[in-house]
């Protein structure tokens, strides 16, 4: 069942959520998104988290991609941009915990600033998992939480209120990554150790 409180959450922002981001973080980490989806292969691809369609801009052209995005006010607002990208884009309104696709279905999966709000983190990673051929690619660009004082001290208590209304900012998605059962393959911290791209694997199905 679709998490209907996420899900009202992110309707209510879809109108003012180019305006919020789209000249400030999101101008800020396009070159670090274009680099992480220059790795989108010729295969089929899942982009979770479309939301208004930002990140289309840094897609490699002529992909299959199919995005989800659990607020379908947000898809509204991105559907310019999905009709605009030179490849197979469709978009899906779809929450991660309840995905409507076969097992080990998908080469790729991507996301982007979507595990600091998932209700579910290690659920939501796990259902990437179970749709995710073996062997298939994880490829993260997320905010986290930091290991460090005072950062992690400010992140705690910012997330009181900014999970009210958007992201958590003290998620440990690293190491939620390995408890859905992902191999880590590389980490490179953008930011301190609160950005960065993550890339991991679903493990080869044996010989």
């Amino acid at each position: 069942m679709t998490d209907t409180a996420t899900q009202a959450k992110w309707d209510k922002l879809a109108p003012n959520f180019d305006l919020m981001a789209g000249k400030g973080t999101e101008a800020r980490w396009l070159p670090v998104k274009q680099r992480l989806y220059q790795r989108m292969g010729e295969g089929q691809i899942l982009f979770m988290a479309l939301g208004t369609g930002l990140d289309i801009a840094a897609f490699p052209p002529g992909r299959q991609i199919t995005a989800i995005d659990i607020s379908p006010a947000m898809l509204q607002v991105a559907e310019p941009r999905v009709a605009g990208y030179p490849g197979n884009l469709q978009a899906r309104v779809m929450d991660v915990h309840e995905l409507d696709f076969p097992d080990n279905h998908f080469d790729q999966v991507f996301t982007a600033c979507s595990f600091c709000s998932v209700p579910r983190p290690v659920d939501g990673l796990r259902s990437l998992y179970r749709v995710l051929k073996p062997g298939g690619e994880l490829c993260m660009f997320e905010h986290t939480g930091s290991r460090y004082f005072p950062f992690s001290a400010m992140m705690h208590l910012m997330t009181l209120l900014t999970e009210k209304v958007g992201p958590a900012m003290n998620r440990r998605t690293v190491g939620n990554v390995q408890a859905a059962g992902f191999e880590l393959e590389a980490l490179d911290h953008v930011f301190l150790d609160v950005v960065k791209t993550i890339v991991a694997r679903k493990p080869a199905a044996p010989a």
